[in-house]
């Protein structure tokens, strides 16, 4: 459904007084020829499991403004996936505005949709501040979460033969890897939700 979701599970730090882990998913639109098509992916076989891999590509840095909160019990005609992938997180479920726009034209109920404050919208924020940079454990901040996907199967490989009458041919040979790191920027209430965001 060129949807694609990201789930985080974060530790809480028990001398912080977080004894529970915060559960955070991201929600993006899935571009054609991101991934490998789903009926390879289901024909996908791992030799030798236990092996570390090293992915062939290393894919830039991607930076998401996260700017809208989903709403758990409405985000099932959005994917189906999203009621089990982000069950913990159903009060941080995030995705952007210009993937919002692109859902809501396909005709997506527009009501599993809110916008989060961007601090300029707030009397009392004219400026709402990184968390990293808010002295207020209580205020409300932009926090910034990344992760890195070290490997994943992104393209599909071809290689050519030659037939008896020399003509070229193509054909699916095997599965390119790729790594990509994403760093998501959201609105948090109070800062206290976002303690890993911090100057060293």
């Amino acid at each position: 459904q060129e949807v694609k979701i990201f789930r985080a599970l974060i530790l809480g730090e028990l001398e912080r007084g977080q004894s529970q882990f915060q559960a955070l998913c991201f929600v993006t639109r899935l571009q054609h020829n991101e991934i490998i098509p789903s009926e390879s992916m289901a024909k996908l076989r791992q030799k030798n499991p236990r092996t570390v891999r090293q992915a062939e590509e290393v894919r830039g840095l991607e930076h998401l403004s996260m700017d809208v909160a989903v709403n758990f019990s409405r985000a099932a005609q959005l994917s189906s996936h999203i009621h089990n992938v982000c069950a913990e997180a159903r009060e941080a479920i995030y995705t952007r505005q210009e993937d919002v726009r692109f859902w809501l034209e396909k005709g997506m109920d527009g009501s599993m949709f809110e916008v989060l404050p961007q601090g300029s919208e707030l009397p009392e924020l004219p400026e709402l501040r990184r968390c990293r940079r808010c002295p207020d454990r209580w205020k409300p901040c932009i926090c910034s979460y990344s992760l890195s996907i070290q490997w994943y199967p992104c393209m599909l490989k071809y290689c050519r033969s030659r037939d008896a009458a020399g003509k070229v041919s193509s054909y699916k040979c095997g599965i390119r890897s790729c790594q990509k790191g994403y760093t998501f920027d959201y609105y948090v209430p109070q800062k206290q939700l976002c303690l890993w965001d911090e100057e060293a």
